[in-house]
C-alpha cells in the first residue's frame, strides 16, 4: 500500500529532504509518496480535495501568510482523524502547546535535531492510517443499501455519507464524548441517536436552544422540591437517568455562558449537584453534542468555552451540507416517495428531469428543506409523475404568492391584511379544486361557511351555480 505524506512548508527543499530520508530509513513494507504545498492555503486546498487521502501532514509552524497554527486548525476541521505533526525550532511556543494538548496535532519535531523522529512519527501515522482504512472499508461494505442507511436515519449514497456511517459504527461502542458538527437540517440529531448503539434504554435528548437556563439545569442535573417556582417534588436529571447510556445535547452551541460553565464543571469533575442541594453525585454516561459548523469560530471569538469544546470534541463527526453531496438527493427523493406511497396508497415518483432540477438547487436548509419541499409539491401537484415542468410551474406560483404576501403587508392594518389574505387563499383553493365542496374541505371550512365567506369577501366562484344548493 502506498501512503501519501503532505509537507506544508515555505521551502520545497524540506519535502525533498524528507523523501531522501524516508527512502533511506523507512521500513521496506511502507511505500511513501511525498507531496508538497508551499503555503498553508495550498495545503488546506490539497487536503480539501482529498480529505481522507493523506496518512500524515507535516506543518511548518512558522510559515509566512497563514501560519502553522491556523493551518492545523483548518486541517483538523476537514478531517479530525488527520495525523498532523508540527515542525518548528521553538518547542516552547504557548500556542503550539495548546494545540498539542487539545489533540489538534499529534506531535512536534524540532528541525535539524533528530531525523529519526520523522521516521518514528511517519511509521506510526501509516500504521494508524492502515487500521482506519481497513475499518472504514469493512464498515462501508456493510452499509451500501438504503435499508441499512435508514436504520440510522439517513438516506443517500455519497462517499461522505458512507464515511459518516463508518464513523457511527466505530464510535457507537466507545465511551468517549462525541461532537457532531454541521449546518441546520443536515441530520445531526439522527446521527447522534444512532451513536447510542446497544446501550441500555434510549438516548436522553435535550434541545439546548429551546428551553430556559433553569429548565436546562433541571433536565440535566435534576432538582429537589422547592428549588424553583413549580418544583413541587424531587426530580432526577438526565445524568442520573442515563446510567451507562447517552445524553444527546442538541445544538449545544446555543448554551449560555452560565450553562456552558455548569456543563464544563460536570464533565471535568464527573460529578454534579441537583438544583437546590449540595450533595455531589457521580454519573457514568456518554455525552453526544450537536453544533452548527461555525462552532470553532465561536470558540476563537470567546463565545463558546474552549475547555468545554475540547471536552465535547473528543471524537468528531462532520456532516457536509447537502449542496456538497448531490449524489444523496436522488436516494432521499426515492425513499421519501416510497414512504409517501405507503402512507397514502399512491404511486408517485419524480422524473429524471425533475431530479436534475432538484439537484441544481442550493438547499440552504439541507435535507430538512428538501423533505419539506417534496411534501409540499406532492400535495400541490396531482400528477403521478412529477416532471421538470411541474417544478417550474410550482416555483412560478410560489413567486406569485410571495409577491401577493408582500402586497398584503404593504401599508395595511392587520385586520385588512388578514381579509385580503383570506380572499387570496380562498381563490387559490377554488382554483385547485374540482368543486366548491372540495375547496371547503381544503380550507377547513364547512360548505355553508365557505359560501358565506365567498359572499362577504366578494369572491367570484367558478362553481357559483352549483354552490347555491349548498347554502
Amino acid at each position: 500500500m502506498e501512503y501519501k505524506i503532505l509537507v506544508i512548508d515555505d521551502l520545497k527543499k524540506q519535502a525533498e529532504n524528507l523523501q531522501v530520508l524516508t527512502n533511506q530509513f523507512c521500513p521496506k513494507s511502507i511505500s511513501l509518496k511525498i507531496d508538497w504545498a508551499q503555503s498553508g492555503e495550498d495545503g488546506i486546498e490539497k487536503v480539501r480535495a482529498d480529505r481522507f487521502g493523506y496518512a500524515c501532514v507535516l506543518v511548518d509552524f512558522h510559515m509566512d501568510g497563514k501560519n502553522g497554527a491556523e493551518t492545523a486548525r483548518e486541517l483538523a476541521e476537514l478531517n479530525r482523524r488527520l495525523f498532523i505533526i508540527f515542525c518548528t525550532q521553538d518547542y516552547s511556543n504557548e500556542t503550539l502547546q495548546e494545540l498539542l494538548n487539545a489533540g489538534v496535532a499529534r506531535g512536534c519535531i524540532i528541525k535539524g535535531k533528530s531525523p529519526h523522529q520523522y521516521i518514528d512519527y511517519i511509521t506510526r501515522a501509516c500504521k494508524e492510517y492502515l487500521e482506519e482504512s481497513r475499518l472504514a472499508g469493512q464498515t462501508i461494505g456493510k452499509i451500501n443499501t438504503s435499508n441499512e442507511l435508514a436504520a440510522i436515519g439517513l438516506s443517500g449514497q455519497s462517499e461522505a455519507l458512507k464515511y459518516i456511517c463508518a464513523q457511527v459504527k466505530k464510535y457507537a461502542p466507545r465511551d468517549s464524548n462525541v461532537l457532531i458538527e454541521g449546518e441546520t437540517g443536515t441530520g445531526k440529531e439522527a446521527i447522534g441517536r444512532a451513536l447510542h448503539g446497544d446501550r441500555p434504554g434510549k438516548p436522553y435528548a435535550i434541545d439546548c436552544g429551546a428551553i430556559s437556563e433553569t429548565l436546562f439545569q433541571s433536565e440535566l442535573f435534576g432538582h429537589v422540591k422547592g428549588a424553583f417556582t413549580g418544583a413541587d417534588r424531587d426530580k432526577a436529571g438526565a445524568l442520573e437517568i442515563a446510567k451507562g447510556g447517552t445524553i444527546l445535547l442538541d445544538e449545544v452551541d446555543n448554551l449560555s455562558p452560565t450553562l456552558q460553565r455548569a456543563l464544563l464543571r460536570a464533565l471535568q469533575e464527573r460529578t454534579f449537584r441537583r438544583l437546590g442541594e449540595t450533595k455531589e453525585r457521580s454519573f457514568s454516561c456518554r455525552i453526544v453534542g450537536t453544533a452548527k459548523s461555525n462552532i470553532s469560530e465561536r470558540v476563537e471569538d470567546g463565545e463558546f468555552l474552549k475547555d468545554l469544546y475540547y471536552r465535547l470534541n473528543v471524537l468528531n463527526i462532520k456532516v457536509p451540507p447537502l449542496r456538497e453531496r448531490n449524489d444523496d438527493i436522488e436516494p432521499i427523493v426515492s425513499d421519501f416517495c416510497l414512504s409517501w406511497n405507503e402512507n397514502h396508497g399512491q404511486d408517485r415518483r419524480f422524473h429524471a428531469d425533475a431530479l436534475e432540477k432538484l439537484k441544481s438547487n442550493e438547499w440552504s436548509g439541507n435535507v430538512r428543506e428538501l423533505l419539506n419541499y417534496l411534501e409540499r409539491i406532492l400535495v400541490d401537484v396531482e400528477a403521478p409523475i412529477i416532471e421538470a415542468l411541474h417544478i417550474d410551474r410550482y416555483e412560478e406560483i410560489r413567486r406569485e404568492v410571495n409577491d401577493k404576501v408582500f402586497y398584503l403587508m404593504h401599508d395595511k392594518k392587520l385586520d385588512s391584511a388578514k381579509a385580503d389574505f383570506e380572499r387570496l387563499y380562498i381563490e387559490e383553493m377554488l382554483r385547485r379544486s374540482q368543486s366548491q365542496r372540495e375547496a371547503a374541505d381544503r380550507c377547513g371550512y364547512s360548505p355553508q361557511r365557505l359560501s358565506h365567506r365567498i359572499k362577504e369577501l366578494n369572491i367570484l366562484s367558478p362553481f357559483a351555480k352549483a354552490s347555491e344548493s349548498m347554502g
